[in-house]
């Protein structure tokens, strides 16, 4: 190689070695750029190495991202103010914060030059213009009220709060029998359905840990010395929405606690305040104030509720009153005693044969087709042969040629069932449809059923439908509907949550004023001089009795209305319906003056 060639070569390495060592000055906007960049990508150490004291800086720039929870930082420079070896840069910080909190501000940045180089001269001002130099900033979470439940009235029903759930293990104690005697001698003054039988019957048909009771922090307070140490019990503190009173409409209230207990948190507020050296606050540099959720509203009418419930636990067997409120869809009142509440929200979803309430349908349909009116005579002997059917009266009595409406008011089951068999295979179908009996409604925190109408063809089929003793099925809820027809003129809508509309699916064609005006016409007559006279002094009342026979014995109804109220009661196996006039008749009784 020659010598020009490699004196070329080592020119041009030396010259590439130099380019590579050298830059152009930064000037305190670039400077300034990098800082916050640095900042911004949580590079806390390169940010520091632009301050005048990286040793400050650093764990100050590291806090300030602990202490905010922060997620992200957008940070950005603007104008740059230069004074000699001084200078001033504005920068804008966009915190991102949890659950989607913003906060946004700015400040100066204070600039220094020293042999040539700049720097942002440390200062705490440097990450909030309010922060002293020796404080840092944190992020504070400010709870949200949680939302309570309340009935029509106002008064609360549901209240957030804690609760304890008192579990029950069967298997872990040495004599359960003597543990279920002392949880229910403990939890009775409470409620008075704790039975040592029912804890120890419930526990065993459980898997696992059996909740004997969810307690208030009150009760479990009252009760917890006593049980600590059995055997098999267990407590465990949880949040929930607790009833404000135990026995006001218990399985109604567990219902609606499912339904709104994922609505009931607010959205949470939040603050930043600055910290000094000790831990403690010193000021708000941000403050969001929380949202509170709206409380929830119920239809339910405490006085007709607390008046309902008292009537149905008067009663041994099965009992439930459904209540609304014609005029506008306001379920008043769901009860049931003990006795229902071992099967669950019966009063609005199960089924059960309707009896001569049914004839209300069966009069409905007679009317809009043409059939007969209140009037139309209709022979009532004490039994009748439909097809190969024998259908008697109740101890076969029998009226000999009557109005339709004298048929109703003494529940002559011989008429009906003639009447029935007379009406096109889908009248009441239809006509119980245009009572509210057979749509589906999606009531929010109620599971609700209305009841089940077959298309009657058969002749036979037809007859005992007419009377409620065929495949007619009916709920309370759905006999409280078709009361409520009656009364107001066309099938309300029921709501149970105000701001919770009811999706009805399935026709509910009208019935027509005349046909409105003749069934009030004979539910009136049982009242004055049919077989509800025992509810005659309740003031001007309106209703349908009905007993249903089945396996083991039979159903006692009494449906109807007084003014913009109306109910269906049922006693299951209950005997005569005079047993369910009965019930709804101390309902009314201890209602205050004006219902």
């Amino acid at each position: 190689m020659s010598k020009r060639v490699l004196t070329m070569l080592i020119t041009g390495a030396v010259s590439v070695a130099v380019a590579g060592c050298t830059s152009a000055p930064q000037g305190p906007a670039q400077v300034a750029d990098e800082f916050v960049s640095a900042f911004a990508r949580h590079d806390v150490e390169a940010a520091a190495r632009d301050t005048s004291l990286p040793e400050t800086s650093g764990p100050a720039l590291a806090s300030v991202w602990d202490g905010l929870k922060a997620e992200k930082l957008v940070a950005t420079t603007g104008d740059a103010r230069v004074t000699g070896d001084t200078a001033v840069v504005d920068y804008t910080y966009e915190w991102h914060l949890p659950k989607d909190r913003v906060w946004k501000y700015g400040g100066q940045l204070q600039m220094g030059r020293s042999d040539g180089r700049w720097t942002v001269r440390w200062n705490s001002a440097d990450i909030h213009p309010q922060l002293g130099n020796t404080q840092t900033m944190q992020m504070r979470v400010i709870p949200a009220p949680r939302a309570r439940v309340n009935e029509r009235a106002g008064t609360d029903v549901l209240v957030p709060g804690a609760v304890y759930r008192l579990s029950f293990q069967p298997a872990a104690a040495t004599n359960p029998n003597a543990v279920a005697t002392t949880l229910a001698n403990a939890l009775q003054p409470f409620d008075d359905r704790f039975t040592a039988d029912s804890i120890l019957r419930n526990a065993r048909k459980s898997d696992g840990g059996y909740t004997a009771a969810m307690l208030s922090e009150w009760e479990y307070n009252q009760v917890s010395a006593d049980l600590f140490g059995l055997p098999g019990v267990t407590f465990a503190k949880e949040w929930d929405l607790v009833p404000t009173d135990r026995r006001f409409a218990p399985d109604l209230m567990t219902q609606v606690r499912k339904t709104v207990i994922d609505e009931v948190d607010g959205k949470s507020g939040w603050s930043v305040v600055t910290v000094n050296a000790n831990g403690a606050d010193t000021d708000v540099l941000k403050e969001v104030e929380p949202q509170t959720s709206p409380s929830f509203s119920l239809s339910i009418d405490r006085n007709v509720q607390n008046a309902a419930q008292r009537a149905v636990d008067g009663r041994t067997e099965q009992s439930m009153m459904v209540v609304i409120q014609p005029s506008t869809g306001a379920l008043l009142a769901i009860a049931q005693n003990a006795a229902a509440d071992n099967d669950g929200p019966v009063a609005a979803s199960g089924l059960y044969p309707p009896g001569s309430t049914f004839k209300t349908a069966t009069a409905a349909a007679a009317m809009t087709g043409g059939h007969a009116n209140p009037d139309t005579t209709v022979p009532c002997p004490s039994r009748i042969v439909v097809g190969e059917r024998t259908i008697p009266n109740y101890d076969n009595f029998a009226l000999g040629d009557v109005a339709m409406s004298t048929a109703y008011a003494r529940s002559c089951n011989t008429a009906f069932a003639n009447v029935a068999s007379e009406l096109g295979g889908g009248d009441l179908k239809k006509a119980a449809s245009a009572l509210g009996i057979g749509p589906d409604y999606t009531v929010a925190g109620l599971p609700t059923v209305s009841g089940s109408v077959p298309q009657d063809d058969d002749l036979v089929q037809r007859a005992e439908d007419g009377i409620g003793q065929g495949k007619v099925l009916v709920s309370p809820f759905g006999l409280a509907l078709a009361a409520a027809t009656v009364a107001h003129g066309s099938t309300p809508v029921p709501y149970l949550i105000s701001g919770h509309p009811t999706q009805v699916s399935g026709d509910r064609p009208r019935l027509s004023p005349e046909v409105i005006n003749g069934l009030r016409e004979m539910m009136r007559k049982v009242v004055t001089s049919g077989t509800a006279e025992r509810i005659a002094d309740q003031g001007e009342v309106y209703g349908k009795t009905g007993e249903a026979e089945v396996d083991g014995g039979s159903h006692a109804w009494f449906i109807g209305y007084r003014g913009d109220m109306a109910w269906a009661t049922l006693v299951v196996r209950g005997g005569s319906s005079d047993n369910a006039v009965a019930v709804t008749r101390d309902m009314l009784t201890a209602l205050p003056a004006g219902y």
